[in-house]
């Protein structure tokens, strides 16, 4: 039984590609829509006064952590249109956090499919 699931973890099979597939497509998408909000946070937070972002690259590394953590060191967006961005890369965090652990589920439970 033990050789099985040695050679199962070596072989690169269809549930290899899909897993593959899946996680390409959430990183492009994640790193789309950082770009996308960065811009947004950037041109929404940029003149608020007492915010933390004042640059874009204050602007990035807000969303990219909001992105990776759904919290951030950075003040909350103060304006409108930076909360709506903000909850945004939230819902996006979550989401993406339990598609990646669906996808991973679908990957275990089709490699133990009897073949």
């Amino acid at each position: 039984m033990l050789r099985e699931e040695l050679q199962s973890l070596r072989g690169w099979q269809s549930h290899h590609r899909r897993l593959v597939a899946r996680l390409l497509f959430i990183l492009i998408a994640t790193l789309a829509l950082d770009a996308v909000c960065t811009v947004l946070i950037y041109f929404a937070e940029r003149n608020a006064q007492d915010t933390d972002i004042h640059s874009w690259r204050d602007a990035l590394f807000f969303t990219t952590v909001q992105l990776l953590t759904v919290s951030s060191q950075i003040k909350n967006p103060l304006t409108g249109s930076g909360r709506i961005v903000d909850v945004v890369l939230e819902i996006w965090a979550v989401l993406v956090v339990a598609g990646s652990a669906g996808a991973f589920a679908a990957f275990l439970q089709d490699a133990d499919r009897p073949r």
